[in-house]
């Protein structure tokens, strides 16, 4: 019967590498053409003095998949995926960081994007390492982790959510010197959103984790403080977070390096169309689905876009 068991998991990973190839390859080819778009006019490797004439940011797209390639092959042979959010947040520090040094981006607002990544990936990368080093696992991977092929796809396709991400910061990193205006209106606005989506943030899971850590809460969801306000107040801070860094890139961008405000667009669709909100909306349901508190707080708080709590009538 083990051997039966062996042979027909062993079948069914074999089956799943070609829909992971394909998939893996529509990854490469989005990231391919984001990289092509946002390298029209952008400093190549070398402008700035390396032995090759290639656009920076194709080397940022190659290395944000690079990380991850490499990141797979202990995660699967320990079958753990403890490191796959804190190996997210250092691919962003990597590809930031590898951009300016090849570019030699150190004007004003070059520091600022890379202040704003940083400040972003260092503390997000941390809060989520403890956070499954906490709980002992992320639920997602009990399956894919077991599975070559698929835990190879989700590694990979953390490298396009990387790259697609940092659009918008890495067309400000590679722009070409007549493309880098001094610090403007706009400018001071993108810090001040950013600014305030990041603090959105870091209150919205500070206060869930507070939550969680309380032995009376246990079994229960959260409905007190931002997210009295948002069924989800930090994946609105996310989302506003990174469209301050597009509002900072904007007076670098012209023709084919407008496609960096994929960046915000991207990190909207995915939060709100497939991988968190619908997600974690499911889990409540199952959780809690018919019970009369839950019910009342999803008619009382909005989803995403924050607004004050109504009052129980």
């Amino acid at each position: 019967m083990a051997d039966l068991q062996t042979k027909k998991a062993a079948g069914s990973e074999r089956s799943t590498w070609p829909g992971v190839l394909r998939n893996v390859a529509i990854a490469l080819l989005v990231a391919a053409a984001v990289a092509w778009a946002l390298a029209q006019g952008s400093v190549a490797a070398g402008d700035a003095g390396v032995q090759a004439y290639l656009p920076v940011v194709w080397l940022c797209a190659l290395l944000a998949f690079v990380v991850q390639w490499v990141a797979f092959v202990p995660a699967f042979a320990a079958k753990t995926e403890h490191y796959y959010d804190l190996t997210c947040s250092l691919t962003y520090l990597l590809v930031s960081l590898s951009a300016a040094l090849l570019v030699g981006a150190w004007d004003p607002r070059s520091l600022i994007v890379l202040a704003m990544i940083w400040l972003w990936a260092g503390r997000l990368g941390t809060f989520l390492f403890r956070r499954v080093r906490r709980a002992g696992g992320d639920s997602r991977f009990d399956r894919m982790k077991l599975d070559a092929a698929l835990f190879f796809q989700a590694w990979s396709l953390q490298g396009l959510w990387v790259f697609l991400t940092l659009a918008a910061a890495l067309a400000a990193l590679t722009a070409p010197g007549d493309r880098r205006p001094d610090l403007g209106v706009l400018d001071l606005v993108g810090i001040a959103v950013w600014a305030f989506g990041w603090g959105f943030e870091v209150v919205a899971d500070r206060q869930k984790s507070a939550f969680r850590s309380d032995p009376e809460n246990r079994g229960n969801f959260i409905s007190t403080g931002l997210w009295a306000w948002s069924r989800h107040p930090n994946y609105f801070g996310e989302i506003v977070l990174w469209t301050g860094v597009a509002l900072v890139a904007t007076p670098t961008l012209d023709g084919w390096r407008w496609a960096a405000w994929i960046s915000p667009a991207f990190v909207a669709f995915l939060l709100t169309r497939v991988s968190g909100v619908p997600m974690l909306e499911r889990s409540a349901d199952r959780r809690w689905g018919g019970q009369r508190e839950y019910e009342l707080y999803k008619q009382q708080t909005p989803v995403l876009v924050p607004r004050p709590p109504r009052r129980s009538r």
